[in-house]
């Protein structure tokens, strides 16, 4: 691979004696800023200016004990590339959500200026809700932040460019406070709310003078009737999803997830920050979709509980719990690979598993499982289970 001398990286990328043409120069500079391989020329670190670039630094693993853990795993958007009707990756004019706060930011490509990709401003703009949220074949849930970030977006073309714009929605739902008030402003700011499903965004045209936009094919429920609308630029409000990897933190903490992939909660209303893991705790969307005040409600939640743990000192934990008959058990190791929260062990010396009561929750699926009955869960063996059947029947 060819290199830079420091006269090449200082000068105008001018041929040296390795024979590093311009084009090499450019190809090289472009491959940098792709975020792409590194080739430790080391310009990162005299353009740092905190010093935080250490290129002999190297990936260290440090093991902690601790009492309690906070799992935040945030979020990912949806991808909106399998959603063919709705053009994103074909037309160039087609955003989604995120790819348009950065349009907007003032750090972005244009400098914040809302501009086509042809450089033009755009006189008309389209917003489509529920992109991959409250969706059969994709994602049957309601993502919370859609609406209002929908309507932020809005706010923001109106603000900087004087361009129309058609926000497509299902319904709006602005719960929060302050969200219904800003709904009621964004109507009087202009912005057309069309209530339909978008079926496909095209295009193709019906008058030849919007040859150049795309045509928003939409069911309007209210007017009930069809709308062909042509626009310069479509923003896709994109819904959110489990990050990548919280199935691997969730097995490794011994907390379980739904069938979307968000982290289950002990209780929905008594238990909203806890897991079935005792020191265990959840905040933010690892737990589901929400917005920031809930976010941010739920961090602190979750950090009293935290540190409610550590002014206690010492816990009491439930007496429902397995225990082994050693003498029973033949070492099979069925119990250890069933059990949900990581509570049983094998033990070598004695060829016999070994609940800690700590983790053990008394699911009894262990015990269930165990083909020589050598597991049995304290509390609810079956005389007892018998004697209080007896008890509420007499």
């Amino acid at each position: 691979m060819p290199t830079l001398t420091p006269e090449g990286r200082k000068g105008n990328f001018r041929e040296v004696e390795l024979g590093f043409t311009e084009e090499m120069a450019r190809e090289e500079g472009q491959r940098c800023l792709s975020c792409s391989i590194c080739c430790q020329c080391g310009e990162c670190i005299s353009k740092c200016g905190p010093k935080a670039i250490d290129l002999n630094d190297h990936e260290r693993i440090h093991e902690l004990d601790v009492g309690s853990i906070i799992v935040a795993t945030g979020f990912k958007i949806f991808d909106p590339t399998p959603l063919t009707h709705y053009g994103f990756g074909r037309y160039p004019e087609v955003y989604t959500s995120l790819q348009f706060e950065r349009l907007n930011n003032a750090t972005g490509p244009t400098e914040g200026k809302i501009r086509t990709k042809d450089g033009r401003v755009p006189e008309k703009v389209a917003i489509i809700h529920c992109v991959g949220s409250r969706d059969q074949s994709h994602n049957k849930y309601c993502s919370r932040v859609c609406c209002m970030y929908s309507m932020k977006l809005a706010h923001l073309v109106k603000e900087k460019v004087a361009a129309e714009v058609y926000e497509f929605y299902i319904d709006i739902r602005s719960p929060g406070k302050g969200y219904e008030e800003f709904y009621n402003r964004l109507q009087e700011e202009g912005t057309h709310f069309i209530r339909g499903k978008v079926a496909e965004v095209t295009d193709i045209v019906d008058d030849p003078a919007d040859r150049g936009r795309l045509t928003v094919v939409a069911e309007d429920t209210l007017a009930r009737k069809i709308r062909r609308i042509p626009v310069d630029m479509v923003v896709l409000s994109v819904g959110l999803k489990a990050a990548d990897g919280v199935e691997d933190v969730a097995r490794m903490v011994g907390i379980s997830q739904d069938a979307d992939g968000w982290i289950n909660e002990l209780h929905p209303k008594l238990g909203p920050l806890a897991t079935p893991s005792d020191g265990i705790f959840i905040a933010g969307c690892c737990q589901g979709p929400k917005d920031i005040p809930d976010s941010v409600a739920q961090a602190q939640g979750a950090a009293a509980l935290a540190l409610s743990l550590i002014s206690r000192g010492k816990i009491e934990i439930e007496p429902t719990v397995a225990v082994v008959n050693d003498r029973l058990c033949t070492g099979c190791k069925t119990c250890v690979e069933l059990c949900a929260y990581s509570a049983v062990s094998f033990v070598e010396e004695k060829k016999t598993a070994f609940v800690n009561d700590i983790l053990c929750k008394g699911c009894g699926t262990c015990a269930a499982a165990c083909p020589v009955a050598a597991i049995s869960v304290q509390h609810f063996t079956p005389d007892q289970i018998f004697a209080e059947i007896e008890g509420i029947l007499a």
